[in-house]
């Protein structure tokens, strides 16, 4: 008699091109059932871990649990992209449901105490097994995993962190559908020349878009996707509009009723804070740092506090000049949110004497892709072949298989870039599949990483190029850093593989990818006129790397205040009104009234839909600490290509995920550990 799982095939058989999922056969509607079949199915393998009557041994308890739940896997990879990425109502639901049956789940698991005994009696002896260094670090990553979800807690102190864990879920979901609710129900019709004052032909034809998406042909519609309402801001000499467009884009999970957050972070913030007592930590800071490469809130704050103040004198040097165009226009209005991207534009006119208008003709989402992939060739010897044909999730995502450089398939990676309303906002890269060695039920030996990279870039008219701005150009080189990591990895268990590495190591494989997009010799291959395919002009190319560190003041207040309130969140004791919190502390810092945190606390999606950022929003400058020092590697060689250093980078970096400790795999690469200077400078805050 088949198993349960095996009612829902595509599901859980993906013979799909190079083992793809055959997405066209997946139905929403089964989602629910297969769930129940292979939690079950999952539960039961891990009682037979569990209950093993032979010693336990790393292979009879951990490679068991490192290939335990397969089934399980693929349907939560598919239903969670399905979630983030092409959503629906019956998603949504089924969302709601699940994630708190996933977190039950589990928690059971974390606190089985004969599989905890078998696990710890491994920990116990762990120097006398003659473990690889690879198995050493699967065995202390399941160890503490076990530790950190209350394995040695008595019983009803387990029961309560269960039910904690299970209610976080619950919350996490349903914050992420409330700010997606906001974003997919606003829109700003435009109709008139008046209200399309200085927005350049390219917003136009992706405001154009937009409208038709939301049923309104021949109008205009600014919507809450970065890819509109940035260059809005930008662009649009309509004050008042502009001020309309921010304070909804500011706004969203902040408008009362269904779709308001507020109380769902005061609950997040003071279950967190309650978890990580039980485990016996001071706050959740300090539950969620014990496993980093920064360690203590101490140290996070340290490096938050020594980039604030440099960032905050900038910004206000960088103010007092907008402030000059503005007076200079016969206006007497201060500076305030909805007014610095707009005067920054002009003032980098003036400065460098281009506008970003003028750049973007030049940064074709179709040429910035083949630039991707041909850093990944320079550096790794890979190379991108795309599969025409194939159906994926939705129409608009593309196949590539990834090739080695002997034409052996390395790994699979799908593309998705454009915004849609069934899409929640920003970027990210994951995975269907991770790559290990492992033999697996079906007589497979290993797998080839499927990953998978998500943006949000405005869609064009038919038959029109899709432009980027230069942020949305390395936002894709970002991503495909992350989709590296993935597609390179070399290691034998799954739990390490690719981006399996502590948070605030794993940004550094996609931002140190970013420094290559603005090497001079990529952007004269690649950024090329959409219309006449001329090189962009060597005279804009120097203008575009010299003005790299323009607005920088700006940019830094706006990450570093949403890193700071993230940190005071999770290192106080009883957070009560978390909005009275978040405007205490920028009124602590002195926030400048002309910016504002780069996500405010109701949608800030990083640290309260799930808890992967939660006190970790920091993690993107402590990588950036590493990743400015990284390239710093390559710019001594005097080639951005240097292929002793890309062989470093790849062995020690790119393919090792979390099978070695980050620091000791940086040492490899570099030889030191870095100091902030170099990020500092790479900021222009030196």
């Amino acid at each position: 008699m088949p198993s349960k799982t095996a009612l829902y095939p595509a599901l859980i058989d993906w013979n799909g091109h190079h083992g793809l999922p055959k997405f066209d056969a997946i139905k929403d509607e089964d989602f629910a059932p297969a769930f129940d079949a292979a939690l079950l199915s999952h539960e039961q393998e891990i009682d037979a871990i569990a209950e093993n009557s032979d010693a336990p041994s790393f292979e009879n308890t951990v490679t068991a649990l490192e290939i335990a739940g397969d089934d399980l896997s693929r349907i939560s990879s598919l239903f969670w992209n399905r979630a983030g990425a092409n959503t629906n109502n019956v998603v949504q639901a089924l969302e709601r449901e699940i994630a708190p049956k996933m977190s039950r789940h589990y928690s059971k698991i974390g606190m089985n105490e004969a599989l905890f005994k078998r696990i710890d009696a491994l920990w116990e002896q762990r120097d006398a097994l003659g473990l690889t260094g690879e198995e050493k670090r699967v065995l202390e990553r399941h160890w503490k995993g076990f530790v950190r979800s209350g394995a040695k807690l008595p019983r009803e102190r387990q029961e309560r962190l269960a039910a904690i864990n299970e209610e976080l879920a619950g919350l996490g979901a349903k914050f992420g559908q409330n700010v997606l609710a906001d974003e997919k129900n606003w829109k700003l019709l435009l109709t008139t020349e008046e209200d399309l004052a200085g927005v350049p032909d390219f917003l136009r034809d992706a405001m154009a878009g937009a409208a038709r998406e939301h049923g309104e042909e021949g109008k205009f519609a600014v919507t809450l996707s970065r890819s509109i309402i940035e260059p809005f801001l930008t662009f649009s000499e309509r004050r008042d509009l502009r001020e309309q467009a921010f304070k909804a884009w500011v706004a969203r999970g902040e408008n009362g009723g269904e779709t308001d957050n507020r109380e769902i972070v005061r609950r997040t913030l003071e279950l967190r804070e309650e978890k990580a007592k039980l485990l016996g930590y001071a706050n959740f800071a300090a539950y969620k740092l014990d496993d980093t490469m920064a360690k203590t809130p101490d140290a996070v704050n340290g490096l938050l506090g020594q980039v604030w103040e440099k960032a905050v004198r900038r910004a206000g040097n960088e103010e007092t000049e907008l402030a000059a165009i503005i007076a200079a226009e016969g206006k007497n209005h201060e500076v305030l949110p909805w007014d610095w991207r707009h005067y920054a534009e002009k003032l980098r006119a003036q400065k460098f004497n281009f506008s970003e208008a003028e750049l973007k003709p030049y940064l074709q989402l179709e040429k910035i892709i083949e630039a991707c992939f041909d850093v990944a060739g320079r550096l790794f010897g890979i190379r991108a072949v795309e599969v025409k044909g194939i159906a994926a999730y939705h129409p608009d995502v593309r196949v590539f298989d990834i090739l080695d450089d002997k034409g052996n398939l390395k790994a699979m990676f799908l593309g998705d870039y454009f915004a849609r309303p069934s899409k929640r906002s920003g970027a990210w890269m994951s995975s269907f599949q991770s790559q290990h060695k492992l033999p697996l039920k079906n007589g497979k030996v290993g797998e080839i990483p499927i990953i998978y990279n998500v943006c949000n870039f405005a869609k064009p008219a038919e038959g029109k190029p899709a432009l980027l701005s230069l942020d949305d150009a390395r936002t894709l080189f970002h991503e495909f850093g992350h989709a590296l990591h993935g597609m390179l990895s070399d290691v034998t268990y799954p739990s390490v593989s690719g981006t399996g590495v502590s948070r605030d190591f794993v940004e550094l494989p996609s931002q140190l990818y970013e420094h290559w997009l603005t090497v001079p010799e990529i952007l004269e291959k690649y950024a090329l006129h959409y219309e006449t395919g001329a090189p962009m002009p060597k005279a804009l190319l120097d203008k575009v790397l010299a003005a790299q560190t323009f607005n920088a003041g700006f940019n830094t207040v706006e990450f570093t205040s949403s890193a700071i309130v993230d940190m005071a969140f999770h290192t106080r004791d009883g957070v009560g009104d978390p909005m009275a919190v978040q405007d205490e502390v920028l009124s602590r810092l002195n926030m400048p009234r002309s910016i504002v945190m780069r996500h405010a606390t109701p949608h800030f999606q990083h640290v309260f839909s799930g808890d992967g950022y939660s006190a970790g929003y920091y993690s993107y400058m402590w990588s950036e600490v590493l990743d400015a020092d990284a390239f710093a590697a390559f710019e001594e060689t005097g080639n951005a290509f240097d292929g002793e250093m890309a062989r470093r980078l790849k062995e020690n970096i790119y393919s090792v995920g979390g099978s070695i400790d980050p620091e000791e795999a940086y040492l490899a690469f570099r030889g030191k550990m870095p100091n902030p200077d170099a990020m500092l400078a790479k900021r222009g805050l030196v």
